[in-house]
């Protein structure tokens, strides 16, 4: 497999500028096929403006983005059929059914009626949602809304899933629920480009990431590279975490989120 074909997300130079305003400032990313990749930033640091130029959703001012061996800016509807996304908000209608929603999504993306039933049921076995397949919506639970937005997003089978802090406001129970999804939607061959303010979410989940700060990449590696070199550079006596990292790279403070998990803040 040549050096491309192995790559799922390819960024070079990329800028966007609002005005006078620089939010990325040149960002170069690779994400392997079949990794689940950290993007890691406090806010306003450029972390969701190049997760939407690459998923389509923003023009590029400079630069080229590559998912799944396609130009996002030449070709981003060949780009959308290749990538599924996941955004903080699920965009979920509380009247339909689970099973009424996934079908419903497999239709729009041209499967015929059997087709359509067929992907739904596969998708809700493995988001284990069987149960509740034909409740509405409207009486899911936080967690469970999660577990149906990722299989919303995988109706089509993409290669590159796009995931914007996908736990954020759920309790720790439904937290380590998505992580295990994740985990299994990985498993099954599904690239995973993980947007977090959870450290320790990163930590656990994550094969590489990167921190961005000022519209730059200004750490990447996989965690625990990026431990070590954090500790060897201040001879530290112990081992430094996730957040130590994050601090060294961009000097911002934390605070403690909901479930003891750290959560990096401006």
């Amino acid at each position: 497999m040549s050096e491309r074909a192995q790559v799922a997300v390819r960024a070079e130079g990329l800028v966007k500028h609002y005005g006078d305003v620089e939010a990325v400032r040149g960002v170069d990313l690779r994400v392997a096929r079949g990794e689940v990749f950290g993007f890691l930033g406090p806010n306003g640091a450029g972390k969701s403006t190049t997760v939407r130029m690459l998923t389509t959703l923003l023009s590029i001012t400079a630069g080229s983005a590559h998912v799944a061996g396609v130009d996002v800016a030449k070709d981003p509807d060949a780009a959308r059929h290749k990538i599924g996304v996941a955004l903080q908000e699920a965009g979920l209608d509380p009247r339909q059914t689970g099973r009424e929603l996934l079908i419903l999504q497999a239709r729009l993306f041209g499967m015929n009626g059997q087709e359509a039933k067929e992907r739904a049921e596969e998708l809700l076995v493995l988001v284990e949602l069987t149960d509740a397949a034909d409740r509405r919506i409207k009486g899911y639970s936080g967690g469970m809304k999660r577990r149906l937005d990722l299989a919303s997003a995988l109706v089509h089978e993409p290669e590159v899933l796009f995931l914007d802090e996908p736990t954020t406001g759920l309790d720790p129970a439904s937290r380590l629920t998505v992580w295990d999804e994740v985990q299994r939607i990985n498993r099954h061959g599904t690239t995973v480009f993980l947007t977090t303010q959870y450290l320790e979410e990163a930590d656990q989940l994550c094969d590489r990431l990167a921190i961005i700060d000022g519209g730059v990449i200004v750490r990447e590696g996989t965690p625990q590279q990026l431990k070590n070199e954090l500790m060897q550079r201040l001879e530290l006596d112990t081992e430094p975490t996730l957040d130590d990292v994050f601090l060294d790279a961009t000097g911002r403070s934390r605070s403690r989120g909901a479930g003891d998990v750290q959560e990096v803040t401006a």
